[in-house]
């Protein structure tokens, strides 16, 4: 079940598409939506610190705080033309880092919805999508910086290698799988994958069947270092709506270090990915 989600707010509004969307999974699964803007020092680099006259930092921070209040403001308009049930965080000073705070918070939702990075035009929020993926426990979907439409799930792309992380993201994905007017469940091949995975994805196509899900096997050819272009090409290909995958990557000295297929995918996706560690 979804019925609780939490919405990472952007501060640009040439981003708030993540917000249409959220509002619109928020209504197919008639779920309370919470959005939560950051500000304070937590969202003003760490290299602008040093040195930095006190009167410029005061301007900062307020300006950061006038642009949380307005995405909140925004959230809260667009929220009301819907008739969901919604509040309005504003996170500022509380000695966590905003990747922190949000990981924290998702803990107590069913599923956290955030964007992509766009390092070209927009902030990096990289950090936020490895806290949440590692560390709150729950899933998430990250949208791309180019959505322009809300929830759509005719076809969606199951990512599948037999691994728990692929197990524990298709099954935390049922609720809008369940809803797919198809599920491909997308096995990618080579020398990591030989002696068996065909066999374990017929037996989680089975298993997808018996929770009505309408689901058909693929499989094809790639190297393991091509592994997130093999999927994304697939995904294009066929007009997958969304891809779900597990999140591949470890914990070192606190820091998240996400697998390299993962990254690969977060950084050129092209639709909604639903993820899972």
């Amino acid at each position: 079940m979804i019925k609780d989600i939490i919405l990472n707010l952007e501060t640009e509004k040439s981003r708030d598409s993540v917000c249409g969307y959220a509002i619109s999974v928020a209504e197919a699964f008639d779920a309370h939506l919470a959005g939560v803007a950051f500000a304070g020092r937590g969202v003003v680099p760490s290299y602008f610190m040093p040195g930095v006259p006190p009167y410029v930092l005061d301007d900062v921070l307020r300006d950061s705080n006038q642009q949380a209040a307005a995405a909140l403001e925004r959230f809260e308009a667009a929220a009301k033309r819907s008739a969901l049930s919604v509040e309005c965080r504003l996170d500022t000073e509380n000695g966590f880092s905003p990747a922190q705070s949000f990981s924290t918070m998702a803990r107590r939702f069913d599923l956290s919805i955030i964007m992509q990075s766009d390092d070209t035009n927009g902030p990096a929020n990289d950090l936020l999508i490895e806290a949440a993926l590692f560390d709150s426990g729950r899933p998430m979907i990250v949208v791309p910086y180019i959505q322009k439409g809300g929830l759509k799930v005719e076809r969606i792309v199951c990512c599948w290698d037999g691994s728990s992380a692929a197990a524990r993201a298709i099954n935390d994905s049922l609720p809008i799988l369940r809803r797919a007017a198809l599920v491909e469940l997308f096995i990618v091949t080579n020398e990591k994958t030989k002696g068996g995975n065909e066999f374990r994805g017929a037996d989680m196509a089975n298993h997808l069947a018996r929770h009505d899900v309408k689901v058909e096997m693929t499989a094809l050819p790639g190297a393991d270092s091509d592994v997130a272009n093999v999927i994304l090409s697939h995904v294009a290909d066929c007009g997958g709506d969304m891809l779900v995958m597990g999140g591949y990557g470890h914990s070192r000295l606190h820091e998240f270090i996400l697998g390299g297929a993962t990254r690969g995918i977060l950084a050129t996706m092209t639709v909604p990915v639903f993820i899972s560690h």
